[in-house]
C-alpha cells in the first residue's frame, strides 16, 4: 500500500484525536464580580455536558468523566464554584440562590445550548435553584443528571421516623450547626464517610486536599445554608429528561434519592448496590458504570 493512500486517513485519526483532546481554561466573571475558573475539553461541536461538582469538591474531581466524555466525542465543561478550588474566594455570596446566579452566569457567558447539566451532592441543589430562580433561561439545558442529592437534608422535628426516612432527611438542624462550628475536626471524617471502604488512602488524601481548597468559614456559611433547603416544590417543575442515581452505602439512604426521580415527570433512576461501590461518590469509585448509564441515557 502506497504511503499517499494511508495520508488521509492518518490525517483524520490525528484531526479527531486533536478534537477529543482539546482543552480551554479560562475564567467567568460572575454578575457581583467574581472570577470563576472553568474548563472545557473535547470538540467544539460535540455535546454539550456541564458537570457542577458537591459541596467543598472540586472541578477537578469530574477528571474520569472528563476524560471518558471528552474521548467519546462530547464537549465537556466543569467549574470551580465561588470558594472552591480555583476560582476566587470572597467572604460573601454562601448561598445557594448566589450560586445559582453563578450557574446562570456561566450558561450565558459559555454560551452553552442544549447542554444537560450533571450535578452531584450539592450540585443538584444548584441546578435545581436555578431552574426555580430562572424560567425564561430554561432552554438553555436539554437535560438533567442528578446524583445523590435528597430533596430536604434537614428533618422537621415534627415528623415521624418513617417521614424523615422516605425523604433521607439525615440531618437535625444542631448536627448541622454543630458540623459548621466544627469543621476542621470533622472533616476528614466526613469526607471519609462519603466512599465505601475500598477507597485508596491516595484517593482519599487527594480528594481530601480538594476539599480544603475552600476554608472552613465559608464553607461553614454555605453548608448551613445548602442544608436547611426544601426543593419539594421544584421537582415536579422539572420538565426535561431526567437521571437521578442513588447508591446503596450513601450517606443518604437511597430511598430519599428515589423519592426525588418519583417527584419528576418521566425521570429514570438507577441505584448503585453496595457491590458496585455505590457510595455517595459512585461516579469516582465505579466511574465506568457511571459514564455508561450517562452515556446511555444521553443517548437513548
Amino acid at each position: 500500500m502506497k504511503l499517499s493512500s494511508l495520508l488521509p486517513s492518518a490525517l483524520y485519526l490525528f484531526s479527531a484525536t486533536s478534537a477529543a483532546l482539546e482543552q480551554r481554561t479560562g475564567v467567568v466573571r460572575t454578575g457581583d464580580g467574581v472570577s470563576l475558573s472553568y474548563t472545557q475539553s473535547g470538540p467544539r461541536r460535540g455535546q454539550q455536558l456541564l458537570f457542577i461538582p458537591g459541596w467543598r469538591q472540586t472541578a477537578a474531581e469530574w477528571r474520569k468523566q472528563v476524560d471518558y466524555f471528552a474521548g467519546a466525542g462530547f464537549r465537556v465543561t466543569t467549574y470551580d464554584m465561588r470558594g472552591h478550588g480555583e476560582s476566587e474566594k470572597p467572604d460573601f455570596g454562601y448561598r445557594i440562590s448566589r450560586f445559582a446566579a453563578d450557574l446562570n452566569d456561566v450558561l450565558e457567558e459559555l454560551h452553552l445550548k442544549d447542554v444537560t447539566i450533571v450535578g452531584h451532592s450539592m450540585g443538584c441543589s444548584v441546578a435545581w435553584a436555578w431552574w426555580d430562580q430562572y424560567p425564561k433561561a430554561r432552554s438553555h439545558v436539554s437535560s438533567f443528571v442528578l446524583a445523590d442529592q435528597s430533596a430536604v437534608m434537614v428533618r422537621d422535628p415534627h415528623w415521624t421516623e418513617e417521614q424523615a426516612a422516605e425523604l433521607s432527611s439525615i440531618f437535625t438542624a444542631d448536627a448541622v450547626y454543630d458540623l459548621a462550628n466544627d469543621m476542621a475536626a470533622q472533616l476528614p471524617g466526613l469526607v471519609k464517610s462519603m466512599f465505601t471502604s475500598s477507597i485508596s488512602e491516595s484517593d482519599y488524601q487527594w480528594i481530601l486536599s480538594q476539599n480544603t481548597k475552600m476554608s472552613d468559614a465559608n464553607a461553614a456559611a454555605l453548608l448551613i445554608d445548602h442544608a436547611l433547603r426544601d426543593w419539594r416544590d421544584v421537582l415536579p417543575r422539572i420538565t426535561v429528561p431526567t437521571l437521578v442515581v442513588a447508591g446503596n452505602a450513601s450517606i443518604f439512604p437511597p430511598a430519599g434519592i428515589e423519592w426525588v426521580a418519583s417527584q419528576i415527570p418521566g425521570a429514570e433512576h438507577y441505584t448503585f448496590s453496595s457491590e458496585e461501590k455505590g457510595s455517595h461518590f459512585a461516579f469516582w469509585e465505579n466511574s465506568g458504570k457511571f459514564n455508561a448509564l450517562v452515556e446511555e441515557f444521553l443517548n437513548a
